[in-house]
């Protein structure tokens, strides 16, 4: 149903430099790469961080990323605080969402919130 989604971000250098090492950690890599845009998935291009050139709006969305496991959570939201992103709730059980549910939140260097969530 869904093709692809995109997200604006002021600095798109430093945008890649957080999204190349959260979607890496989850098994996906960058498949597209220009002046105005990088795009991650597996197998096509399917979240695109596209340069705005000016901060978005406070609040502007949120991103929920699968994972294949708690290891994947934890090491998706390391490496995203490692690469300029912040802690915004650490990785643990969030039985509010079922009970196999997982998760970490972050925001990304524009304020964007990631989520990385297992199920399994």
């Amino acid at each position: 149903m869904i093709d692809h989604v995109a997200f604006e971000v002021s600095n798109l250098e430093r945008a890649a430099r957080f999204y190349d090492a959260v979607f890496g950690a989850l098994g996906a890599r960058r498949l597209h790469e220009s002046d105005q845009a990088v795009a991650y998935g597996v197998n096509a291009p399917t979240v695109w961080i596209v340069v705005r050139g000016r901060a978005p709006a406070s609040g502007y969305g949120h991103m929920a990323l699968a994972a294949s496991g708690k290891a994947g959570v934890d090491a998706a939201h390391v490496a995203g605080l490692a690469h300029g992103g912040s802690d915004d709730g650490p990785p643990g059980r969030r039985p509010q969402y079922g009970a196999r549910c997982y998760a970490a939140y972050m925001r990304d260097p524009d304020g964007l919130r990631v989520e990385v969530v297992s199920r399994r």
